[in-house]
């Protein structure tokens, strides 16, 4: 590999900077963790840092937005994994968490509150702008070594993802190690036709992502589910009254250009199931009113995207295709991914969400590569050089010419 892993370094007394991304969904109403994956699969990297000093950080939500908390329940969880105490401290980079770093014992994991609590945090940078920010220049003198190992933030270029390595030896944990080597091994023997299922609500950012894996090659038919179906849909003027939502008008007028410019690629629902007091109620889209919310897919859709699901070379899902977490709304989450197992084709999985309704479903063993990265995942298999990787890539550069 390009990048060092753990492997490469004497662990044993060494403060160590593990960004992780332990960015859980969160009960709006109880504000508890609902989902604990991610915190789960910090753990084999943190198993292999027992005789180091470990400072761990994550982002917890956006601003703004109600999963945006602090990260006491998620030292609890950890705690609980780990089956050993672990510090907290409700600080990221004031003297509270220097010192807490400072007076850290071999063998000790300390969990930093929401990294997003410092605005650095929360904008792009430059890798040397990131490491001139507040937060690296104040904590890169108290660690000996950066571990990243938090993949599905791998694609944003934030002071906790590049800046470190930029000034400290990095090298890649243990998720991020076999992320990298399994989809470098799926991506060399995948073959078209390349089937894209894509759902889920960060719709900018998969606007960006749909145009660059169409011009790479990387998808002959993109079937689309979720909000990013809702808002083709309106391009299409199928859907007659607006969405409610962010950029509305930007990002409805981007999908009209993508489908002018690639008109065969497309699908998109022809038939939904609406909410109607707690009532799952199935309808053509064509029958849609002002005021009706799509909570899922109906069977025709269902049975359209699954027939190009069977005839694929690779299938790539990410994102659900309504809100599966409600029984009565499963239907197309559970329908799609039943199809994803059952198919012949090379099968990735993608995102948190999915990875857990996989789980419920008892589907996982069928499938090729499942990763809890969205968005990162996505960029990656259009062939765009992450930021994360490229950092690692360049300390290992760094680390192996001063060796």
């Amino acid at each position: 590999m390009k990048v060092l892993t753990l492997d490469d370094f004497d662990l044993k007394g060494k403060t160590v900077f593990l960004r992780v991304d332990m960015n859980c969904p969160i009960d709006p109403d109880t504000m508890e963790i609902s989902g604990t994956k991610r915190i789960e699969e910090a753990i084999e990297t943190l198993k292999s840092l027992e005789e180091a000093k470990v400072v761990v950080a994550s982002h917890q939500g956006r601003v703004g937005n109600k999963d945006y908390t602090g990260m006491d329940n998620h030292a609890k969880v950890l705690e609980k994994l780990m089956g050993k105490k672990i510090k907290y401290v409700e600080d990221v980079i004031g003297i509270a968490a220097q010192n807490e770093i400072k007076n850290l014992k071999n063998g000790e994991i300390l969990l930093l509150d929401n990294l997003r609590l410092c605005a650095e945090e929360n904008y792009e940078f430059t890798q040397q702008e990131a490491a001139n920010t507040i937060m690296v220049s104040r904590l890169s003198k108290l660690f000996d070594l950066c571990v990243l190992d938090s993949f599905p933030s791998a694609h944003r270029s934030h002071p906790s993802i590049v800046g470190f390595p930029y000034v400290l030896p990095a090298c890649a944990g243990r998720i991020v190690e076999r992320e990298v080597r399994n989809l470098d091994e799926i991506m060399t023997v995948a073959k078209a036709p390349h089937v894209i299922v894509l759902g889920g609500s960060k719709v900018p950012d998969r606007l960006e992502a749909i145009k660059l894996l169409i011009q790479n090659g990387r998808a002959d038919h993109v079937l689309l589910t979720g909000l990013i179906g809702n808002v083709f849909m309106r391009a299409q003027g199928r859907i007659r009254y607006p969405l409610g939502i962010k950029r509305e008008d930007e990002v409805v007028s981007k999908a009209h250009a993508l489908i002018g410019e690639y008109p065969d690629v497309f699908s998109t629902p022809v038939d939904i199931a609406i909410d109607k007091d707690g009532d799952r109620v199935e309808m053509d889209v064509r029958e849609l009113e002002v005021g009706d919310k799509i909570y899922d897919l109906g069977p025709k859709t269902v049975e359209h995207y699954s027939k190009l699901i069977a005839g694929a070379g690779t299938v790539f899902i990410s994102g659900p295709a309504g809100f599966f977490e409600k029984e009565n709304f499963s239907f197309g989450t559970k329908g799609l991914l039943t199809s994803v197992a059952n198919s012949m084709a090379t099968t990735i999985v993608s995102g948190g969400h999915l990875t857990s309704a996989l789980k419920k479903y008892g589907l996982a063993e069928q499938i090729d590569h499942i990763s809890t990265a969205g968005g990162a995942l996505v960029l990656y298999l259009t062939g765009e050089r992450l930021p994360m990787i490229k950092a690692l890539e360049e300390a290992a550069t760094k680390y192996r010419s001063n060796s």
